[in-house]
Formats: C-alpha cells, sequence, structure tokens
C-alpha cells in the first residue's frame, strides 16, 4: 500500500522539480538576450590631465604601449577631428591624451 503513495510523490515532485527548472531556463535565457548596455565614464574632463583620464580618452591601458597609443590617438582623432564637425575643446583633450601617455606631457620627460 505504501508503494504506490511514495512512487506518486516521486513523480509529482519531479514533475514539479522539473517545471521549476524549465521556468528558469527560460527566465535566464530572456536575461541573456538583452542587449549589454556599456557605460561610460561619468563626468567631465579633470582639471589636469593624468594618466588615467589619458588613458580613458584613448580607450587603452595606462602603460601601453606606443603603438597601440598611436593607433588608438587616430581612431578617436578620426572621429572627432574639427574638420569633420568635432569639436576643437575635444581635439586638444586628445592630442594631451597622446602626449600624455607617449611621455611628452608638461612632466617632461618619461624617465
Amino acid at each position: 500500500m505504501a508503494t504506490p503513495l511514495v512512487a506518486g510523490l516521486s513523480v509529482a515532485a519531479a514533475a514539479m522539480g522539473s517545471r521549476y527548472m524549465l521556468q528558469a531556463w527560460q527566465a535566464f535565457r530572456t536575461r541573456a538576450a538583452m542587449p549589454r548596455v556599456w557605460r561610460f565614464y561619468p563626468g567631465g574632463f579633470e582639471r589636469e590631465m593624468t594618466r588615467r583620464e589619458a588613458a580613458l580618452i584613448l580607450g587603452v591601458r595606462e602603460r601601453a604601449a606606443f603603438d597601440k597609443i598611436k593607433e588608438a590617438h587616430k581612431r578617436v582623432m578620426v572621429a572627432n577631428h574639427p574638420d569633420a564637425g568635432g569639436s576643437h575643446y575635444i581635439a586638444s583633450k586628445i592630442n594631451e591624451a597622446k602626449d600624455m601617455l607617449m611621455g611628452k606631457g608638461k612632466s617632461g620627460s618619461m624617465f
């Protein structure tokens, strides 16, 4: 008499567990399909440019190789050049960021 009852409870538990797992999987799948929103650096420019800010402007690491810095500078300048409708101020900040990372900043020599 107890065997059919245990079998029935086992089947019911398996069905409810499967239902829960299917619902969780569907919820996970719909969340994973949503596009990621890129977060940008909040705020404006600092009073005096730092290596961190220069790296954020160009989109490279603070200790990036010179080739990567030049490539990033070219890419950002093409998008923000004053002759193509960009801002002179932004272009000057991009150039200042390149100079800072290349070691030509206001601090003088990079040694």
